[in-house]
């Protein structure tokens, strides 16, 4: 056994929330080349099928759950429709997430219920029914959520993003500390500026995208690939003795 062994995912199951499109199909496709079958989840079923295809392409299993996880009644049956897939969950990606761009004195009410049941709320509840089932199985767990720059600095004009991240952030450390007692592995990935539709308001901004641009070391706005070597460590035996921590994968953005 090499150390690249450690880095395979054969006879795992994953289960990928927000899935369909941007980073989580990035991170979904990443985890079946690795040998993960993968269960993918998002509001929109016709997108799904795009990735549950592309993943059966690869020669794993793959069912695609169509569930609006932001109202956190639908997590219960998520979940239950997961475990009937393959018996199992032993990694989590927590990756489902929204934004909205508003002045803070002006913020509707609406956006800001909707922003955080979604990137704090539901990453709560994921993980906790996730992780009764891996405490259970007896055999020890990954999770991975998906935090952000904004998990750090506080941004411009989104002040519930900025706040759920920042707790998607607290989240990860609290729940590694808790389960590392059942070998469960608690991270996050803290993605910086990627080409993605959440960022499309931004990237159509000339000045604010230049201004990105300047300060990435790296010279480029990320794409959903990028993070595919990263979800396949946190998720896998080689990230075993890390727990905790969240790895930024931003082209150099955080050390500039």
């Amino acid at each position: 056994m090499g150390i690249l062994d450690d880095f395979k995912l054969d006879g795992k199951t994953a289960l990928v929330t927000g899935a369909s499109q941007g980073l989580g199909r990035g991170m979904a496709e990443g985890l079946a080349e690795a040998g993960a079958d993968v269960i993918v989840v998002s509001r929109s079923a016709e997108r799904l099928e795009g990735v549950r295809d592309t993943v059966r392409g690869l020669g794993r299993t793959c069912e695609a759950i169509p569930a609006d996880i932001g109202d956190t009644s639908q997590i219960p049956g998520m979940i239950e429709s997961a475990i009937a897939v393959t018996g199992r969950i032993d990694i989590l990606v927590n990756n489902a997430g929204t934004g909205f761009r508003a002045p803070p004195e002006d913020f509707p009410e609406e956006e800001w219920r909707r922003v955080m049941d979604l990137n704090i709320n539901a990453v709560w509840h994921c993980s906790q029914q996730a992780g009764k089932i891996m405490i259970a199985q007896g055999d020890g767990g990954k999770i991975v959520n998906t935090a952000s720059l904004l998990s750090f600095q506080g941004g411009i004009l989104v002040p519930p993003y900025a706040a759920s991240k920042g707790a998607v952030m607290q989240l990860t450390k609290s729940l590694a500390n808790d389960w590392a007692k059942y070998d469960i592995q608690v991270n996050a990935i803290a993605p910086g500026y990627f080409d993605t539709d959440l960022t499309q308001a931004i990237q159509d901004d000339e000045v604010r995208s230049r201004q990105i641009i300047e300060r990435i070391p790296a010279d480029r706005w990320g794409k959903p690939a990028d993070l595919k070597g990263a979800v396949v460590y946190l998720a896998s035996a080689a990230s075993d003795y890390v727990t905790g921590h969240i790895l930024t994968v931003d082209g150099g953005w955080m050390s500039r």
